[in-house]
């Protein structure tokens, strides 16, 4: 289970200053999945129930290594970033479909071509989505100059001065890069990080890196984000404020990511599904107002019950949920850590989803997944 950040402060002295420091704390769960197998899961015997479940699970690590094992022998599609040469960076460690931080809006646009999508994200800029029906899946932020100021991808885009790319082990970027990081300090506040994450931080090149690794896959490199530390130092705080756009924008986010990952995995797109979107949203809505974290509601309902009173017939239905990650893309990374949670994003048989977030007093958002295929 990921471990939440959460709005527990401490404080320390610091040389000639009195510092604040915000702790990451270890007790603390913040994913759930919740899945039934058909509209009338009581009819089902428990038996047959965990039968199919621990086949599930079977079946996901097995693909997962058939989809690493193809990925590494198959051609890219022309036309595409992965199919023109990676070159090693010339500014930057990193690189993503050859784009560096730095490189002006109109540069990226002449190679990629308009983004299909532009969200607003936590540092008060937006986040445009490049891909071909989630192929060649590249989220890239401006800053006021046009100039790329953050990137993330979680696809084969990845090249580096240092040979990290894609599908590289943990132990190998950290002989490159060394040990993470484990606290941010900006301003009089030190942002400290729990032990467990499953992630490396790094101060590179003006900016911060984060490496995502999948534990499903021999901890692994799965995605990269890389932000400057000029749009870093735009957001004081570790929760930015909330506003409408922001909880469009993070379900909107979460929505491409779940969808990235589903192609990367061999699978099909899900279809955004408006009404299930305002089921999910009035679940954090709820979570977040009355200060709780449970598929199950105040009043006793199952997500299933939820969707069922909202009118929407489905043949089998699941449900995940995060509770205080900074963003849709950290808390993305941890539900596909979490082997139920990954068994939801990849399940063949799921076709639509919807993702509602919403906000506590702290700005830590809840964020709502729910996935379903028609009757």
């Amino acid at each position: 289970m990921l471990i939440i950040i959460a709005g527990l402060f401490l404080y320390t002295s610091w040389p000639s200053l009195q510092g604040k420091v915000f702790q990451e704390p270890a007790d603390l769960e913040s994913l759930k999945s919740e899945y039934t197998a058909s509209s009338d899961p009581g009819g089902i015997d428990d038996s047959i129930n965990q039968l199919a479940d621990g086949v599930s699970r079977l079946s996901l690590m097995l693909k997962t290594t058939l989809d690493r094992l193809q990925e590494q022998d198959s051609p890219a599609p022309k036309n595409s970033p992965e199919a023109s040469e990676l070159t090693p960076p010339s500014e930057r460690t990193f690189s993503f479909a050859n784009i560096e931080l730095g490189d002006t809006k109109e540069s990226v646009e002449n190679s990629l071509g308009s983004p299909v999508r532009s969200t607003i994200n936590e540092y008060g800029t937006e986040w445009h989505a490049y891909h071909q029906d989630y192929r060649n899946f590249l989220m890239l932020a401006y800053d006021e100059n046009n100039q790329v100021a953050g990137a993330y991808t979680n696809q084969d885009l990845i090249s580096s001065t240092s040979g990290i790319r894609h599908g590289s082990p943990q132990e190998y970027v950290r002989s490159e890069l060394g040990q993470s990081m484990d606290k941010i300090k900006k301003g009089f506040t030190v942002y400290q990080l729990n032990e467990d994450r499953e992630y490396d931080l790094y101060q590179l090149d003006g900016s911060y890196i984060s490496i995502f690794y999948d534990k499903h896959e021999g901890n692994t490199v799965t995605a990269i984000q890389v932000i400057s530390e000029g749009m870093e130092e735009q957001r004081k705080d570790f929760y930015t404020q909330p506003s409408r756009d922001l909880k469009e924008g993070y379900e909107l986010q979460l929505f491409d990511l779940t969808n990235a990952a589903r192609i990367k995995h061999g699978l099909q797109p899900l279809e955004w599904d408006e009404s299930v979107r305002s089921t999910a949203r009035r679940h954090s809505t709820d979570m977040a107002e009355n200060n709780y974290f449970n598929h199950t509601n105040l009043e006793g309902q199952s997500p299933f019950d939820r969707m069922s009173e909202d009118g929407i017939r489905f043949s089998v239905a699941g449900e995940n949920l995060a509770y205080g990650q900074s963003s849709s893309i950290f808390a993305h990374e941890g539900l596909m850590n979490s082997l139920g949670h990954r068994e939801n994003i990849l399940k063949p048989d799921f076709k639509l989803l919807g993702v509602g977030v919403d906000f506590n007093t702290q700005s830590q958002p809840y964020y709502t997944q729910n996935f379903y295929s028609k009757m």
